[in-house]
């Protein structure tokens, strides 16, 4: 199998398939309410909510970086205050974040597999690098969210 189909079925499982860790991040964030997303426990902590938002912004940067465009990480590193925290507003997040897993599946699916080692100008790490990186940074943020479902 194709390295690029390997890394999309790793997309895949963590989002809503099986993986290695048997948790999933739809399977998670299934049962949680715009309340319980916008709760904050410690107070001072992110938001499961302001964490899916800062998965949806990462995840579409990286998107584009292996596509080739270059992009300045923003000072509050995808991390904002969310203003509408209505259950349709969070019904939205919920889109936006499997519209982001499409566009990645969309990707791998369709891409030039000699394009793994381009190197990304402003950190010369290659896109295999950055491909993995999102999965990894998917995957921590899921131990993020999996243990303030339990809180909040």
């Amino acid at each position: 199998m194709q390295e690029n189909k390997l890394i999309k079925k790793l997309f895949e499982d963590l989002f809503e398939g099986n993986p290695w860790l048997d948790v999933t991040i739809l399977g998670t964030l299934k049962n949680v309410t715009a309340e319980k997303a916008s709760g904050k426990f410690p107070p001072i902590s992110n938001s499961i909510w302001e964490i899916v938002n800062h998965l949806i912004d990462w995840r579409l940067n990286v998107l584009q970086r292996v596509q080739g465009k270059v992009l300045i990480t923003p000072n509050d590193n995808y991390f904002k205050p969310v203003k509408d925290t209505s259950q349709a507003a969070w019904e939205k997040t919920i889109e936006r974040l499997q519209e982001s897993q499409e566009k990645w599946l969309t990707f791998l699916e369709e891409m030039n597999t000699n394009t793994f080692s381009d190197i990304y100008p402003t950190n010369t790490m290659t896109y295999y690098e950055h491909i993995h990186g999102i999965i990894q940074h998917d995957a921590y943020h899921l131990g993020q969210i999996s243990l303030l479902v339990k809180c909040v």
